[in-house]
């Protein structure tokens, strides 16, 4: 370290005449006033003064010649008039307002941001009566050290995000943004922890058993996330109209995409043999019309949740039903492109790869080791 700052220190002598102040940490040049280098670090800085007191403010390089052309930049802002901020609440309901009227955000992403602004007032009630200038960068930490014990790493940081935008409508620069201060989580991928075919099994059988009224249209319901992959959004909107026995594939209709995006409003899913046995045995059983909804109830998370614990597996969300689809279709050998396509991914199958790649490595080490070079002994 010592020899670098004396590096650093023999490189800023050579600038254009600088000089050093008394205790050898910033460098001054006096054909470019207003200029600093921060010895120590390397790092350029402008000087003014605002309101009779010095300021210095980072130009966020370690270049001279870049540090020159941002100069004027930074000083002007460091010169501007102070803007007068409001409450966190003046912020907080422009965001709303900008959020219900955003025509480029689906309605569960509005739904989503709306919940983090929900989410971050119970965890600081106190927060929507101050004025944002006077939230303190200790305040914010504190917050987020109890916020990320309580949260998983993805909501804390679309919450963190979604506070930092709502202290910039409030009146915040960045720079004096204190939530820009706090970092982001990193977001590991989760262990997925699916029912084996026996258990699967089991938790049909507990659900249509347990003597509730609508028992056996909740395993239907299971059956039918498990055999598409559809999300709950997409499952309330699948109606039998939607089911071509002829060509044997069902159409979904895709919930999740982005206004501004080219993405398809639909996609199509083939009928995997237990799809179309449990269409079939549906159709039979309730003589639907073809606007009626496939599933009968909206939702099952109740007795999913009971099944789980009496069968003894990890429990299960709606989600993990569309988990257990694709995994069940790579470890039967579809490749992930495809599988990708069945989600309504549109991603050519990235996010598919991230998230079931180990499975297909597991698949390839298995039928590595039928590979042989010698002759089968008799």
């Amino acid at each position: 370290m010592k020899a670098t700052n004396e590096a650093t220190t023999a490189r800023a002598k050579t600038r254009r005449d600088p000089h050093l102040s008394k205790d050898g940490k910033w460098c001054s040049f006096p054909k470019v006033p207003n200029l600093l280098l921060y010895v120590i670090a390397g790092t350029y800085y402008a000087r003014c003064k605002v309101s009779g007191k010095p300021v210095r403010a980072s130009l966020e390089t370690d270049v001279f010649s870049v540090a020159k052309l941002r100069l004027p930049d930074k000083l002007k802002e460091l010169r501007k008039p102070k803007a007068e901020v409001g409450t966190f609440a003046d912020g907080r309901l422009q965001f709303e307002r900008q959020t219900k009227c955003d025509h480029t955000l689906a309605e569960l992403s509005k739904a989503y941001r709306l919940r983090c602004v929900k989410s971050l007032l119970r965890s600081w009630p106190e927060l929507d009566a101050k004025k944002v200038d006077s939230v303190a960068e200790a305040d914010c930490r504190q917050w987020a050290q109890r916020y990320a014990e309580k949260y998983a790493p993805q909501f804390f940081n679309n919450t963190l995000n979604v506070f930092r935008q709502i202290l910039a409508l409030a009146g915040l620069g960045r720079d004096a943004n204190p939530a820009f201060k706090i970092k982001r989580l990193g977001v590991r991928p989760k262990t997925l922890e699916l029912p084996t075919t026996e258990q699967f099994e089991q938790l049909l059988t507990v659900i249509e058993t347990s003597g509730a009224a609508q028992a056996k249209d909740c395993a239907d319901l299971v059956r039918f996330l498990s055999f598409t992959g559809c999300r709950v959004a997409e499952m309330k909107q699948a109606r039998w109209q939607d089911v071509n026995w002829q060509r044997n594939e069902i159409t979904i209709q895709c919930v999740k995409r982005r206004a501004t995006g080219n993405a398809p409003l639909t996609r199509i899913i083939p009928l995997i043999p237990a799809l179309r046995q449990l269409l079939e045995g549906l159709k039979q059983k309730h003589q639907p019309k073809p606007a009626e909804r496939i599933c009968r109830v909206s939702e099952c998370q109740g007795a999913l949740t009971r099944a789980c614990r009496l069968v003894g597996c990890a429990r299960l969300t709606h989600h993990s039903l569309r988990h257990l689809f694709a995994t069940r279709c790579v470890e039967s050998g579809i490749d992930i492109p495809t599988v990708a396509r069945w989600l309504g991914h549109s991603d050519g199958g990235m996010l598919a790869l991230k998230i079931y790649g180990h499975l297909r490595r597991e698949h390839s080490q298995s039928m590595a080791a039928k590979v042989t070079f010698s002759k089968p002994t008799a």
